[in-house]
């Protein structure tokens, strides 16, 4: 063993807040870190947060990553995806030693009790911050129970939530911002370890050593892990008929991103639209589960044109491109990943309680919105019309089957999608119901900041009032599949999805 100190460096303060008053208590037997949305062991803040309390406590980590069954839109899909990358942070964790206790529910609240049983035996609890979705309630009820320390940690993006002051109404408010603030945030000790675990085994000592954790055989009896009791996804209440389309796991999302490294990022800025050949990066998904981090990725686009932070341009002009002092392709790529991105991070962080809600549309939208509800629709359809893709539009339906059988939309027609929906519904409050209803029940980067962001967009989100004024939309921006199909090359794409009928 090391004889040096381990060195994991402390995770930057301002994403880090405890979420109870409850004391660290120097007599457990690990520190617990509950891993929830940031489902990996590489580049990731909450574990190095855990390692670092190991560290000042000398006790092992033990790391709990549960999965639920009753979770809302919960389906084969997403459960199939999740369990990829459970067995990638088991492998992981049993070559390095660390104890991993991955639990699967079999039936909704079978799991009830767990977490406080193991927090009962920690020194002190460490979790994944995200502002979306159930899992800030989830947090919440877990801090009122518990009777050791809660820490919630910030892997959300590049930018630490707290580091912004509000919300902005625009993608140039928000990238102004970013230009302004960004660059301290990209020094490589404001970045998570790449590979936190292996650093602490590495530098083991007696005084710390992260492995050796030990679950209580209370908890094995009565939760038994996913390595004592293997799961058969078709006996679980979950929705069987979203199937699952895609592999998961980090492993996986690391085969994604060298894929797109050397095949998409270099023509992102021209080819990202290319609806046959597309250069996007397809990696929304294992970011949404926290497969693979921000930092990786960003890290990795910024080494592939050896990005010098001296080339930054001085004066922040919230301009897309000429900025970052990168090529036009990893430009564009950055403006993605981070500023649209993320400002549906801050927005959720900012309104717990609105960023699902039509009301947080900003004013000009809902006015505009309202002041043509009543105008006649040539063409409504029900949900089940919807979701069945049986419309009138052939693009528009080969859109909708690839989203019920592959858990995604091209990135451009994703956008028409949501557009022709607004269209085709009574009202845009049952527009808004219906684009969340069918975004989080089948896509795989679903039930995110980031994919709210693009569902509301087409409502007007951090967009502007277009001229002229339309029906229907009003000042909401228009798009048609005519002016989609004279931009893009859809005739294959099209073919490709009328040939696998749903």
């Amino acid at each position: 063993m090391s004889t040096e100190p381990t060195p994991i460096r402390a995770v930057p303060a301002e994403r880090v807040s405890a979420l109870n008053e409850a004391p660290v208590n120097p007599n457990g037997g690990y520190v617990l870190y509950w891993m929830t949305a940031q489902r990996r062991v590489r580049a990731n803040f909450s574990l190095q947060r855990a390692l670092t309390w190991g560290q000042e406590l000398g006790r092992p980590v033990l790391i709990f990553e549960p999965l639920r069954v009753a979770y809302p839109w919960a389906s084969e899909r997403f459960h199939a995806f999740v369990i990829d990358g459970m067995r990638d942070n088991a492998e992981r964790c049993e070559a390095l030693g660390v104890t991993y206790y991955p639990y699967v529910e079999r039936e909704a609240g079978e799991g009830r009790g767990l977490l406080k049983a193991l927090a009962s035996e920690a020194c002190v609890v460490v979790a994944d911050e995200y502002p979306c979705y159930f899992l800030p309630k989830m947090l919440r009820s877990a801090a009122r129970q518990l009777e050791v320390r809660l820490e919630q940690v910030d892997s959300c993006g590049i930018l630490p939530l707290r580091a912004s002051p509000r919300t902005f109404t625009t993608a140039a408010s928000f990238r102004r911002h970013l230009q302004k603030t960004i660059l301290p945030h990209l020094l490589a000790e404001r970045f998570p370890h790449t590979d936190p675990l292996q650093l602490a085994v590495d530098h083991a000592s007696e005084a710390f050593d992260p492995r050796g954790a030990v679950i209580p055989d209370e908890v094995r009896e009565g939760w038994p892990s996913l390595d004592d009791r293997p799961v058969e996804l078709s006996t679980l209440p979950i929705d069987h008929e979203v199937k699952a389309c895609e592999t998961g796991g980090s492993t996986q999302a690391g085969k994604v991103l060298a894929r797109f490294l050397s095949r998409g990022l270099q023509r992102y800025h021209v080819g990202r639209n290319d609806v046959d050949h597309s250069a996007a990066s397809g990696l929304s998904p294992y970011l949404h589960f926290g497969q693979i981090s921000a930092h990786e990725v960003v890290e990795a686009a910024l080494r592939s044109c050896d990005w010098d932070p001296s080339r930054v341009a001085v004066k922040p002009s919230g301009s897309r491109a000429g900025w970052w002092g990168a090529s036009p392709a990893v430009e564009s790529f950055l403006d993605e990943q981070i500023t649209w991105r993320e400002v549906g991070f801050v927005f959720a962080f900012h309104n717990p309680e609105r960023y699902d809600q039509y009301e947080s549309l900003p004013d000009w939208a809902q006015t505009t919105l309202q002041a043509h509800s009543g105008d006649e629709r040539p063409y409504l359809y029900s949900l089940e019309e919807l979701e069945s893709g049986q419309t009138h539009d052939e693009l528009w339906n080969a859109a909708q089957r690839q989203l019920c059988l592959e858990g995604k939309i091209h990135n451009y027609v994703r956008m028409l999608w949501g557009k022709k929906i607004l269209e085709w519904s009574p009202s845009p409050q049952e527009a808004l119901a219906r684009l969340i209803h069918l975004n989080n029940k089948y896509a795989l980067d679903g039930r995110d900041p980031n994919s709210y962001s693009g569902i509301f967009w087409c409502l007007g989100r951090f967009d502007r009032a277009w001229g002229p004024e339309r029906p229907i939309f009003g000042k909401i921006r228009f798009m048609s599949s005519d002016s989609t199909k004279r931009k893009l090359k859809t005739k294959n794409y099209v073919a490709r999805y009328q040939a696998r009928l749903l």
